[in-house]
């Protein structure tokens, strides 16, 4: 079964203030599959961080149609919070997440059943922060 491996980020100058999205994705070469660095206006970090996982999800679809289903991903994020809540092993206590949790949700009984979200350090998220600085620097 094909892997791709996503990293996502998402950053908000200010907390809330204007925010952005990165999206890197590779397959398990390390072979770069697409990229995405999108201004998502004012926001909080992890608002941010929840729209870079539907970014990145929506973006797959996209590019990969039904073929999702027969596909494994991986998606690498840096904040253990989202991580975590995505995961079900934390609730969610803020309610402007929500209509966010859901659409992930949804993302992904609808096409991603093999789909996992996995905590990694800043320090291995480069590439997602870069293009999150690169969509606030525009």
């Amino acid at each position: 079964m094909e892997k791709v491996i996503v990293y996502t980020d998402g950053g908000a100058r200010g907390n809330p203030g204007p925010a952005a999205v990165g999206v890197y994705v590779t397959n398990e070469t390390g072979e770069i599959l697409c990229e995405v660095a999108e201004a998502i206006g004012n926001s909080t970090n992890n608002y941010a961080e929840y729209q870079a996982v539907a970014t990145a999800l929506n973006t797959l679809k996209k590019k990969y149609g039904k073929a999702t289903k027969d596909m494994s991903f991986e998606v690498r994020l840096d904040s253990e919070l989202v991580k975590k809540q995505l995961n079900h092993e934390y609730q969610i206590k803020d309610p402007g997440l929500v209509p966010l949790f859901i659409e992930i949700h949804n993302l992904r009984v609808s096409s991603f059943p093999h789909l996992t979200f996995t905590h990694v350090r800043r320090e291995l998220n480069k590439e997602a922060d870069r293009l999150v600085n690169a969509a606030l620097d525009q």
